[in-house]
């Protein structure tokens, strides 16, 4: 994130910045009585309005021989209180074409410990996740503007402050935030109930020989998953799970053939868990599918949430996510087509069918015939486990090969508008692209980044290409 705090403003700013890192328990005030959200099984979200904080924004001239202060930059925020658990926070606002510039931080009272968390940064550039500006996902009415989500663990404590970007001193231009702001605090809940508004699952008739694990917990099966030695590239990978019967409840989306390419330049279908699997609320988004013609691209991204988290809480996470996207910034549905964990666990995302075009929500202005994969973490100053490289080359290997295209090659993808590039323009992009390269952000992190090269060259030996 870009430096919020010019030397011009000097004392001035940083006595608004200054806010108590630690207040006593007693100086919490609790949730007003009925405001809280009952903690369910399948999840909750609470939506609170930040307030303004800090002293005037302007100081009135008028002293012979002094100068007016500068105007401060506007700051909002929320003292610290006691609230329902919840596991995931974000900031949202009313207005998506609104851009919040400049910083957001959280600080977060432990479940487990009582202990408070030092004050985190939360990531505020978001705008460039979403769907294409002319697609009816954006016309709903429903969708805000939004940071990027931070998964802080369970929690029942929170304080907040948003501070806008300076501004130019020489213009003393006032710094303003976006109108609406509120903090989103989501509980991820259990697995969610099985209702299905399509009665498919999230996954259309195209997914025959999905494979479950019957009688066997998530978490269990998650683990396993996360634990199971990578086999060497080309060769057979075949787990328990893979043999279990099939099962309209799928925990995984598997063809049970996880052999090398049965035809050229396809990869070996990978297991992926599914939506049930990681338990979706499949009532919380909209129902029906939207299909593109075609996959030619797939684009990485971080999710930019932390690396705080066990893998074998991943399926929390990504519950937390897609609550975040859907009911917080008012999505269809979760806007990443696949997501991956840090040990290499790869997830199905938004509902359509694994193995057909969805379009998603990930990349603006390159969301139709191209596929989203979420790392599940950030990636700007912490290196990818190799376990997260293999797992995105075996996806892309897989689905990219479905439809033909080559993970070293380029192709052509048709801007929506939004982005780098003028709406109709065809932009020639890799294959396998950083979400970086169709926006200007720094998404899917430094680090993540520098990995594409190899995941390139595996994903197509995975094909079978020469």
């Amino acid at each position: 994130m870009r430096g919020y705090l010019a030397s011009s403003i000097g004392v001035a700013t940083a006595a608004v910045l200054a806010l108590p890192l630690a207040l006593p328990t007693p100086a919490m005030a609790l949730a007003s009585p009925g405001a809280a959200a009952p903690v369910t099984p399948a999840g909750s979200t609470r939506s609170l309005p930040l307030a303004p904080l800090g002293p005037a924004a302007d100081r009135t001239p008028g002293v012979p021989g002094m100068s007016a202060s500068p105007r401060l930059p506007e700051t909002q925020g929320l003292a610290a209180r006691e609230v329902s658990t919840f596991s995931l926070v974000g900031v949202v606002w009313d207005d998506a074409s609104r851009r919040l510039d400049g910083r957001v931080q959280v600080r977060t009272r432990a479940v487990a410990t009582g202990a408070w968390s030092p004050w985190q940064d939360v990531e505020t550039h978001n705008d460039e996740h979403v769907a294409d500006p002319d697609a009816a996902e954006r016309g709903s009415g429903r969708v805000r503007g939004a940071t990027a989500p931070l998964w802080v663990g369970a929690s029942d404590g929170v304080e907040v402050r948003v501070q806008a970007d300076p501004g130019a001193a020489a213009t003393r231009a006032p710094a303003r935030l976006p109108s609406g702001l509120r903090i989103e605090l989501v509980d991820p809940g259990e697995e969610a109930p099985a209702s299905d508004p399509d009665g498919k699952n999230g996954a259309p008739g195209d997914d025959k020989g999905e494979m479950a694990a019957p009688g066997m917990s998530m978490e269990a099966a998650e683990s396993s998953a996360a634990n199971l030695p990578h086999a060497s590239l080309g060769a057979s990978e075949i787990s328990a799970l893979d043999k279990a019967d099939s099962t309209a409840d799928a925990v995984y989306a598997s063809d049970g053939e996880l052999t090398a390419a049965a035809r050229p330049y396809i990869g070996p279908r990978p297991r992926i868990v599914t939506r049930k699997g990681w338990g979706a609320d499949e009532r919380l988004r909209e129902k029906g599918f939207v299909y593109t013609k075609t996959v030619k691209a797939a684009f990485v991204h971080h999710s930019a949430s932390g690396n705080n988290y066990a893998c074998k809480d991943a399926p929390a996470v990504l519950r937390s996510l897609y609550r975040y996207h859907v009911v917080s910034s008012g999505w269809r549905d979760l806007g990443y087509n696949f997501a991956v964990d840090k040990c290499g666990t790869v997830y199905e995302g938004r509902a359509g069918g694994v193995s057909k075009a969805v379009l998603g929500a990930h990349t603006m202005g390159f969301n139709t015939d191209s596929m989203g994969v979420a790392v599940i973490g950030s990636y700007s100053s912490t290196s990818p486990p190799a376990a997260v490289v293999d797992a995105v080359a075996r996806l892309t290997a897989w689905k990219l090969g479905l439809f033909g295209a080559d993970p070293r090659g380029k192709t052509t993808l048709t801007s929506g508008g939004g982005n780098l590039y003028a709406k109709g323009r065809g932009v020639r992009l890799n294959v396998i692209s950083g979400h970086r390269d169709g926006f200007a952000t720094e998404c899917p992190g430094r680090l993540l980044y520098g990995k594409l090269p190899t995941t390139r060259t595996t994903s197509a030996r995975l094909q079978g290409r020469p």
